[in-house]
């Protein structure tokens, strides 16, 4: 964080000081909420949650080396003491973006978020320090947190924004206020909490509308719902994508027998070839996301598409792709799943097959309310449709109604199975993988599925795997 005192700090977040002896002491070290990450010099944020009290670590995090602790009581020892102790640290996170006069870059979209925002931040650090969201830590407590990371060296600062409702973005965005927002797509993630397409269209557009008039809107002009927010914003509107109205655009997309893409980038400053390290078609959208995002901030077509070519994933669980000693490929996508990132899943796998045997290794998709059935059926019938050699369906009702699609959608389905757990999942694969096999292993994170990812992977060991 930029060096601030705890007596600047108390006064940015409207709080009392309790037995600090000198409250001229600088916080020289990042702000954390896991005990486990203090070091000296840092600030401590203690929130009560359901089954852990912040305050209860507040002595230990002190001996450690803690300049202070933001609380919401006194703790025994030097404590800035606030009313609301997440208000107060999206105070300070606040107050430090102000300071930096860094260019802040936010992105929200139903899916792609992480891998785009890893996407940006490998291209925008080629040009000057850069700040970004670790994983998905992308709400009202992991977005302030990321940005009071950010130095006085820090340049631009890429923020991921999620969101659960309306006004969710809104909020965020008013702790953070972007330069440039970027919507990647309206899906049907978390529709079973929105209520539908529009509803999410509406809660991704605050994005947009949190812009200043000399911001930068960039949208996606393959996606209806996203085109149409270039209305709800008085900034610049940048569009992105494969049709010919796009700013920022591909062409000559293909999948090469890896299952990586390939395209020519097109940018209003020139054009240049990228042939991705990523797997999967769905990373050319992503990649013409994060090069929209850099020209505007002055990179060339060249510099983009070199950065793009060169880009790796930072996130865990997202098509990992590992190859065994004895020739299996298991692709661990197991870190979450909605419909359109289920699909696109299944599309690399394919590829990625060329003439191999191809399992896909799925569970439940979550918070899809009364489209669930539907989207599972969809999805299972996919999966014949794409000649995916064997679809192994884990879990309870959900999976029964993956299992059940692949079975109607024609006599490939007999190839289908449901198991009950993970467990059960890595014992057939155990029993029945031979040399060359491609596995991919996907579903929503309250899953646990990269439980049989790491099981595939650990080569001799035959412990249980924990389902959850």
């Amino acid at each position: 964080m930029i060096a601030l005192s705890l007596a600047e700090i108390a006064e940015v977040v409207g709080g009392q000081t309790y037995d600090i002896p000198d409250p001229s002491v600088p916080v020289t070290g990042p702000v954390v909420r896991d005990s486990r990450e203090v070091v000296p010099g840092s600030l401590f944020v203690a929130f009560a949650g359901e089954r852990v009290d912040g305050h209860d670590f507040a002595a230990a995090v002190v001996e450690a080396g803690a300049a202070a602790v933001l609380a919401s009581r006194p703790v025994g020892v030097p404590a800035i003491v606030v009313e609301d102790v997440q208000s107060a640290l999206g105070a300070l996170a606040r107050h430090v973006v102000r300071r930096l006069g860094a260019t802040l870059v936010a992105l929200t979209g139903s899916a792609g978020k992480t891998s785009t925002k890893d996407l940006i931040a490998q291209v925008l650090r080629r040009r000057a320090p850069t700040v970004f969201t670790p994983g998905s830590l992308n709400n009202e407590i992991g977005l302030p947190l990321t940005a009071l990371t950010a130095t006085e060296e820090t340049r631009f600062l890429v923020l991921e924004m999620g969101a659960r409702g309306i006004g969710h973005i809104r909020y965020l965005a008013g702790l953070t206020p972007p330069k440039i927002g970027l919507v990647l797509n309206v899906g049907t993630a978390h529709i079973g909490e929105f209520g539908g397409r529009e509803q999410i269209a509406q809660a991704k557009g605050e994005l947009v509308e949190a812009l200043p008039e000399d911001g930068t809107a960039v949208l996606n002009a393959d996606d209806p719902l996203v085109r149409a927010m270039a209305s709800r914003t008085k900034a610049k509107v940048l569009l992105f994508g494969e049709s010919d109205e796009a700013d920022v655009r591909a062409e000559n997309v293909r999948l090469m027998d890896s299952g990586q893409p390939s395209f020519r980038l097109h940018t209003p400053s020139g054009a240049s070839d990228v042939t991705m390290r990523l797997y999967g078609e769905h990373h050319v959208s992503n990649a013409l996301a994060a090069a929209a995002v850099a020209h505007e901030l002055g990179m060339s077509a060249d510099e983009i598409a070199l950065a793009l070519s060169e880009a790796g994933s930072l996130s865990r669980w997202r098509m990992e792709v590992t190859e065994r000693p004895d020739g299996v490929t298991v692709v661990n996508d197991a870190y979450n799943a909605n419909p359109e990132s289920m699909r696109a899943a299944l599309r690399a796998l394919a590829a990625m097959g060329n003439g191999r045997r191809t399992w896909a290794v799925l569970g439940k998709m979550a918070e899809l309310g009364d489209e669930a059935l539907a989207e599972h059926d969809a999805v299972g019938r996919l999966a014949v449709r794409l000649n995916v050699s064997k679809l192994v369906a884990v879990g309870g009702r959900e999976a029964a109604w993956l299992q059940l699609g692949a079975y109607n959608e024609g006599s490939w389905g007999e190839e289908s199975v449901h198991v009950s757990d993970a467990q059960a999942a890595v014992d057939l694969l155990r029993s029945e993988l031979r040399q060359g096999d491609v596995v991919l292993v996907k579903a929503s994170r309250s899953v646990g599925l990269e439980s049989v990812a790491q099981a595939l992977l650990a080569t001799g060991t035959e412990g249980e795997v924990v389902a959850r």
